[in-house]
């Protein structure tokens, strides 16, 4: 999900929820020890492409590290995702399943994020491949030579799209890998493995996730089964909750990671893979197996193996833990700097964080219903499948207000927002429309006060900024660029020591004068890049907007929306609110039934502000569900023209040919609003949207042209199941093929949960295993038997703890939920630490100001009212009108946001006769202090 920061505020927000993942490499009699985590684990699944991206393309902070020790070819890729595997599994140790699931093609709401992303990423390849050409003529010319630049395998990473050549050969290489693991590792010997490949549609979470919804409404499934999801993604979190599944633990990298090594070693820091696996096992017979069965010829290991004497912090932050004062190195336990999060605990927080004490009389909570709603809200703030909208922002505190106002107008709101349980009724009685407009129309009343904050703040580091190049004018190039120092020592650079063919035995030619000038160049690339995705340093930005100046509405819709009349902005918005209601419903269902429609998509670059959606209770919603596009199709729908390569040569001609009827879907060039942002990463691109119709007509007319393999990687496959022939399961379906004749009637045979560990689902015959290893021919040479996989038919989603669960003791308490002053009233920079309990005695709860309305030409005192008075209008005061439908609308005769004063201190509204002030810190006086209270 696109929520920036969401992880790290939930982490800092409920900190029991996170805990450290450590692993260790002791076994007993070939099979691994006791987990060392403290608990066992039943299932394990892999958002693939989690793993896949950093394998391909690793992020070195060190430039000469990143040039040497990154992959070449798809063979290192495929070896790098391979270690990355075992070393997940050596920390879960999965009992029963193991679910790998790569990214298939996705529903066009996605594609167009996904198109974005992938244009953008060309346009900066290009722009650094210049820079880089033209540095290197500079070096040229001042007589510095440099290594030369090598074009790889891995140039383009837009290859990571179903369809293409590289993704076709992984899922070749990810069977042959479990065929491997089944056959030799005894800690696989036991485990069912599904691979889900870019073959079958949808994305990777969400083929886990709907794999896991339907095996928990069969009959005889275990509640208490412990899940454990790997990846990076904020979305997982959301998903987990969404099941509904009491064990429940998301395993990622620990974003802020403290030093906790016992050694005063350097380390070479990574977002790659686990680099350093000799641990005298490991790596060198993965590899060597591996290359037993022809799945990879790499020929050198320059960055697999490391030396022991290194301390290496890689993508999981792995350290290795030496003994300083021994000289024996030892190898017996890792940490690993990830972290377990347990869902189990944050469903305990949210419990105790998200009641209200302003609630509907006779109304008792479910903290199922209050799980789903925070789900609902949190997809305000954020998502994959919807423009930002410009009012929130996490790190301003963006969830906090949220929570903030669901609690506050939790009794005038009527009760929950959304019913998951009638997820899939056609009328949408899974979202109370009237009860979300009321609840983001009370989020949009503070947005003149985030606004004008922001525009605070931004002005603020403008002015230092522009004092700060004042002040170093002149320096420029000396200070970006520090010479290398003369006397440095080659052999105390741990990055230099690190590359295999920096070794002067290896390499005798390359001399250290060489790499240092590489070294100086790449840093300067490096420089070159942050210096120009820094608009506010370039002295580029621009502000047409101006959020929280007078006017910004209107300014928003005419310079976003080409809107110039009022009725031409209103109009607008009552469409584009209509598209964002619609796409809040198409999420919901997505997260918590599956795909609603393949077809369905946002049609506009930008979202409404929070205060624009009144009538979104007004819009009628229905999907037509449709089906996905082709590999080859989405290719078509997410590359640019760069990437053309990725696509037989007779999609390509579509893409670059002057003659094609759709060459208008890939432009060269198209713009990056950068209007309003701090860097050049933050704008949004303005491509055209592709239009389905078209692509299809002309794509359709070339698909009898592909030869066998494009055929294979154009078509939509079921998922494999792998297991090892010896398992009762696997006798038990080779004798049910048989006697059913399913194999020469490729029929399937429902699975017999009593043999499966509760696993539910259909199997049919895999014609691609090889015929080898028993009378069925269904097991292959290693003793693995390979059938397809179909889960089990459609059932409605049960959004509730199954009867059956042993609920686990609780760990948090009320004191547990602390809340800080919400961002847009603090007079201070944005602060991580919370100082304000959660039911905390009303007298200290006076202590923070409140935010929201207060009566009085005053404003609100530290006293003056109770904090559910001063944040919302007595009954007696109002007319038959909500003041939601009153206030920040662009209703001028009663007081729009952005017509009124633009005063720091407050800003008033006229409602119905009385005079209303609203607290707005957000132009505070930099020269004041920066207390709380005045």
């Amino acid at each position: 999900m696109g929520v920036p920061s969401f992880y790290r505020w939930l982490a800092e927000k409920y900190p029991k929820i996170v805990v450290d993942a450590v692993e260790t490499t002791e076994e007993k009699n070939g099979a691994p020890a006791k987990n060392p985590n403290g608990r066992e684990f039943d299932n394990l699944y892999l958002d693939m492409n989690g793993i896949i991206h950093p394998c391909f393309h690793p992020e070195h902070d060190d430039v000469i590290t990143r040039l040497l020790n990154s992959p070449e070819t798809y063979e290192e890729v495929f070896s790098n995702i391979f270690e990355y595997i075992d070393r997940i599994m050596m920390i879960v140790r999965p009992r029963k399943l193991l679910y790998l699931a790569i990214d298939g093609v996705a529903p066009r709401a996605k594609m167009n994020h996904q198109r974005s992303r992938r244009f953008k990423t060309a346009k900066d390849h290009e722009t650094l491949v210049k820079e880089e050409d033209r540095l290197r003529r500079q070096f040229e010319s001042e007589g510095r030579d440099v290594l030369p630049r090598k074009e790889t395998e891995v140039s383009d990473s837009n290859v990571i799209t179903p369809g293409t050549t590289f993704m076709f050969e992984l899922s070749k290489q990810l069977q042959r890998y479990v065929h491997l693991r089944i056959s030799k590792n005894p800690a696989w010997k036991h485990l069912k493995v599904i691979l889900s490949d870019a073959n079958a549609p949808g994305e990777g979470e969400h083929k886990i996730m709907s794999f896991i919804r339907l095996q928990r409404t069969c009959p005889g499934y275990n509640p208490n089964t412990s899940h454990v999801l790997y990846g990076l993604d904020a979305d997982l979190i959301m998903l987990a909750l969404a099941t509904h599944e009491i064990y429940f633990s998301i395993l990622r990298e620990n974003v802020a990671v403290k030093d906790k090594s016992r050694t005063s070693h350097s380390s070479v820091k990574s977002r790659g893979w686990f680099q350093q696996f000799d641990l005298n096992k490991g790596l060198k017979d993965t590899t060597e197996e591996m290359k037993s069965l022809e799945i990879s010829n790499v020929s050198k290991q320059k960055s697999l193996v490391k030396k022991p004497h290194q301390s290496i912090e890689v993508m999981a932050r792995y350290m290795l833990v030496l003994d300083e004062t021994s000289s024996n190195i030892s190898y017996g336990t890792i940490f690993l700097y990830r972290l377990f999060l347990h869902v189990w605990i944050l469903r305990e927080y949210l419990n105790l964080h998200l009641r209200s004490e302003n609630r509907p009389e006779k109304f008792e909570y479910d903290i199922e219903r209050l799980i789903d709603d925070f789900i609902c809200i949190c997809f305000f703030g954020g998502n994959d499948f919807l423009p930002h909208m410009p009012t929130l922002e996490i790190h301003e505190g963006a969830i906090d207000l949220l929570i903030y106002v669901y609690k506050q107008e939790f009794k005038n709101l009527g009760g929950y927002l959304v019913d998951t349980q009638k997820i899939n009724d056609k009328k949408g009685g899974y979202i109370k429309l009237k009860r979300v407009e009321k609840f983001i129309l009370a989020v949009g009343a503070y947005e003149d006060q985030i606004f004008k904050k922001r525009s605070a703040i931004r002005d603020s580091k403008l002015r230092r900024m522009q004092l700060e190049t004042e002040e170093n004018n002149g320096n420029g190039e000396e200070e970006l660029f520090p010479a290398i120092r003369s006397n440095h020592n080659p052999k105390s650079s741990s990055v230099v020591s690190n590359a295999h063919f920096l070794d002067p035995q290896n390499s005798p030619d390359l001399d250290y004068e060489t790499v240092e000038n590489t070294k100086v160049l790449m840093e300067k690339l490096k420089s070159y890049t942050h210096k120009t995705s820094d608009i506010f340093r370039n002295g580029l930005t621009s502000d047409m907007v101006k959020l929280g100046s007078p006017g910004w509405r209107q300014r928003y819709y005419k310079y976003k929306f080409s809107a110039e009349t009022d009725v031409e902005m209103e109009n607008t918005r009552k469409k584009v609110v209509q598209k964002y209601t619609e796409g809040l419903c198409w999420v919901l269902r997505y997260y918590f039934s599956g795909v609603p429609s393949w077809t369905w998509f946002y049609p506009y670059h930008y979202g409404p502000f929070a205060s624009d959606f009144k009538g979104l209770s007004n819009t009628k919603v229905m999907f037509q569900r449709g089906s996905p596009f082709k590999p080859f199709d989405q290719l078509m729908a997410v590359l640019p023209s760069m990437s053309a390569q990725a696509l037989p040569l007779q999609y390509q001609s579509l893409m670059t040919a002057d003659d094609s009827s759709i060459l208008d879907f890939y432009p060269d060039d198209f713009d990056v609003d950068t209007d309003g942002k701090r860097f050049l990463w933050q704008g949004i691109c303005k491509l055209p949207f592709i239009e389905e119709d078209r692509l299809l007509s002309e794509t359709k007319k070339i698909e009898k042209e592909l030869n066998k393999e494009e055929a294979e990687r154009n078509a939509e496959n079921a998922d494999k199941l792998f297991l090892h022939s010896s398992e009762n399961l696997s006798l038990w379906i080779i004798s049910s093929f048989n006697e059913s004749r399913a194999i020469q009637q490729n029929s399937s045979i429902k699975i017999d949960t009593s043999l499966s560990e509760d696993i539910n689902g259909f199997v049919h015959p895999n014609p691609g295993s090889k015929n080898v290893g028993d009378s069925s021919g269904l097991a292959n040479e290693h003793d693995v038997l390979c059938v397809y996989y179909d889960p089990p038919t459609f059932s409605l989603h049960i959004p509730r703890v199954l009867e059956g669960t042993n609920i686990p003791e609780p760990v948090v308490t009320e004191a547990d939920i602390v809340d800080g002053p919400l961002w847009h009233e603090s007079r201070s920079y944005p602060s991580r630490i919370n100082n304000r309990s959660h039911g905390q005695k009303a007298e200290e709860a006076k202590i923070n100001p409140s935010v929201g309305y207060a009566c009085g030409w005053r404003g609100r005192g530290r006293g003056s009212a109770s904090h559910h008075e001063a944040t919302r209008m007595p009954k007696d005061q109002m007319n038959s009108g909500s003041w939601w439908n009153t206030h920040g609308r662009g209703a001028r005769k009663s007081g729009n946001a952005d017509n009124q004063s633009t005063s720091y201190n407050s800003r008033t509204n006229n409602v119905n006769g009385q005079i209303w002030s609203v607290r707005s810190d957000s132009g505070y006086n930099s020269n004041q202090p920066r207390g709380r209270g005045q």
